[in-house]
């Protein structure tokens, strides 16, 4: 392939690289992961509320990664409560893959970059050394890809198996007892699936510069050799 066209291949991974870097970055500090609503179970129960009534008892809740907030529908109006993970929740969340979940984001956002930036320096430089060449572009998506699905599978367990919505929406309730309603991923989740199909985009388009993948066995050129000699 032409050096003009692997270089324009290398920007648009670098940009794309770059582009996942920022989305991820500004991801993690958004209340925008977890969006759904809060039946208040007690005060439905209480006046035997069916159909209709349930509106007034179903409240909202969203959250991210540090921060959200829920409002509070028992019957009398709603009540916004905010809320922060770190100290409010500590008693009561996953601490373990709630702080795993927040590194493998940091590790996602600094290879991207890391990615970026070798894919800009094949593109306009000479690669001199293996972790700059192919191997290394290979390396950082690899990284930066399976950081993503990690953060995606973690998070998922968190809130559906450990129930984090309906931990947080019990979080100082005495008398009242809260329900999980609805629940759905919201934005910013999406957007480190997002950044983990970008990085197998950019593998992809390595590969279309004309690398072979790591660890891809080449053509044993001695068998075809001894064939050709045989011949003659």
């Amino acid at each position: 392939m032409p050096a003009r066209q692997k270089k324009t291949i290398f920007c648009i991974a670098g940009v794309l690289s770059l582009a996942c870097a920022l989305g991820a970055g500004a991801a993690v500090g958004t209340q925008l992961w977890v969006k759904g609503t809060v039946l208040c179970r007690t005060g439905a129960l209480l006046v035997n509320a069916t159909g209709p009534e349930l509106d007034k008892f179903i409240g909202k809740i969203h959250y991210g990664l540090f921060s959200g907030e829920r409002v509070r529908q028992c019957g009398l109006g709603g009540r916004p409560f905010q809320f922060s993970f770190f100290p409010d929740l500590l008693k009561i969340i996953p601490v373990s893959i709630h702080v795993s979940v927040l590194l493998f984001c940091t590790v996602l956002v600094i290879f991207a970059l890391v990615g970026a930036g070798f894919f800009m320096f094949n593109a306009f430089g000479s690669p001199y050394e293996t972790l700059h060449g192919p191997v290394g572009l290979y390396l950082w998506s690899f990284i930066t890809c399976c950081c993503g699905c990690l953060i995606m599978i973690l998070f998922s367990s968190e809130v559906k198996i450990h129930h984090l919505s309906e931990k947080i929406a019990n979080f100082k309730e005495g008398s009242f007892t809260f329900k999980t309603h609805s629940e759905q991923f919201a934005n910013s989740f999406w957007v480190i699936l997002v950044c983990s199909l970008v990085q197998l985009l950019n593998a992809m388009l390595i590969r279309f510069a004309g690398f072979e993948f790591p660890f891809s066995k080449p053509k044993d050129s001695g068998t075809a050799t001894g064939a050709a000699d045989l011949m003659y």
